[in-house]
């Protein structure tokens, strides 16, 4: 896609780019383009960066500390975000509870939540999914009971991400098991997660990294002052927040930019005779992911335009999710399929031990690897793409 920019956008993004490129921690970027993992601390130096700059949020309104950018200025901060090759603003705090908070929480809690969400002080994660209960999140079981000013909360929450770095845990819990549907008597709640009673054990995915975890509540007392509106609304305020979360995960920017890398792989490989055999059939394969994504790219500045109105996203933010989800899985299978049988499944560890010394992105069929298996998740988390197609018929076909 090819937008002509104003003077003043044009300028915006010199700006952008000049704050990647110089004021944004190197070392972070380093360990990007070295394949290294990042620690939380890298994500937090990076973040408070951003909001040093008073860049940290994006699409939050102005009087919460929002930057009131345009559509088009967020579409140039994500390019140039996704350029430089930056972390992804991890999205719990900024991306999901905040609008919760400053939507419909009390003057207390945004006094109290929204400071620290902004400059990345305080670190959340999100207790949505359950053994059982993932797709079908209307069907969670966990409870939270009533007891004076008090909330007793018992249950799981599973493949709960970073839940090991959270401060907070923002959770949907079960208030009423008397309710005409499954999706009443579900309430949205804030959690310190250092409350008694909560525990963790970790989940190694297949890339060998402790990304995700179980976390346990036994009789877990919470303050009733934390839970956020009203009782047993917490399914309304749920969907808000999951139309924020599909709308990121599109990663429209950060497509493009693995995409351009594709190209300059392959590009790299026939002049190294290591190219697939069928150059030119793969090459149409990348040119047919391109279109897909110029047209997505067009649905999120549409998107972003409505957002910047005052409007949240709506059942659009599922066909971003959708397809964003889509177009991430085929790059992966790009950069698998030009790896060859070089693509060997490694673990961190494994490789660690068969190349010492050596930085994991310097092999990028192994990085291809890793990078695919682990983002098989993609069209699952947030809301599989099954259940958004679901979304879609309901909310635009009206079936």
């Amino acid at each position: 896609m090819h937008v002509t920019f104003s003077d003043s956008e044009q300028q915006f993004q010199t700006e952008v780019r000049e704050f990647f490129s110089q004021e944004y921690p190197q070392d972070v970027l380093q360990k990007m383009h070295d394949g290294i993992m990042l620690e939380k601390e890298d994500f937090v130096r990076g973040q408070k960066a951003i909001y040093e700059k008073g860049w940290a949020g994006v699409n939050w309104p102005e009087e919460y500390g929002g930057t009131g950018w345009s559509a088009t200025q967020k579409h140039i901060f994500y390019e140039e975000m996704a350029a430089a090759n930056c972390p992804s603003i991890v999205p719990f705090g900024l991306s999901m509870v905040g609008p919760v908070i400053y939507t419909y929480g009390s003057e207390a809690q945004k006094q109290k939540f929204l400071p620290g969400i902004l400059s990345s002080d305080e670190w959340w994660c999100q207790g949505y999914s359950e053994p059982g209960s993932g797709s079908d999140l209307a069907s969670l079981k966990m409870r939270a009971e009533r007891d004076g000013d008090e909330y007793v909360l018992n249950g799981t929450k599973t493949w709960t991400t970073l839940a090991q770095h959270a401060d907070w845990m923002f959770l949907l819990a079960r208030t009423n098991t008397d309710v005409a549907r499954k999706q009443e008597g579900i309430s949205f709640l804030l959690v310190k997660m250092d409350a008694p009673g909560i525990s963790l054990t970790p989940i190694i995915t297949l890339d060998g990294e402790h990304e995700i975890n179980s976390v346990f509540f036994d009789n877990v007392r919470i303050p009733a002052d934390q839970l956020v509106g009203e009782e047993g609304k917490g399914w309304t305020y749920g969907k808000l927040l999951l139309t924020h979360e599909r709308a990121n995960i599109a990663g429209v920017a950060v497509s493009q930019n693995r995409l351009e890398d594709l190209k300059s792989l392959l590009a790299q490989k026939q002049a190294s005779g290591g190219a697939p055999r069928e150059v030119n059939t793969f090459a149409r394969k990348i040119a047919h992911v391109e279109i897909q994504l110029h047209a997505l790219e067009y649905t999120e500045l549409r998107t972003l335009a409505s957002v910047a109105t005052g409007k949240a996203p709506g059942p659009e933010s599922s066909i971003l999710k959708i397809k964003g989800t889509e177009i991430q899985q085929a790059i992966d299978n790009l950069y698998y399929e030009l790896a060859g049988y070089n693509a060997i499944p490694y673990l961190r560890e494994q490789f660690a031990a068969d190349y010492p010394g050596q930085q994991l992105a310097e092999s990028t069929d192994a990085w291809a690897a890793l990078r695919y298996f682990n983002f098989r998740k993609a069209s699952i988390y947030g809301g599989s793409n099954e259940i958004q197609k679901n979304i879609i018929a309901k909310a635009v076909l009206g079936v």
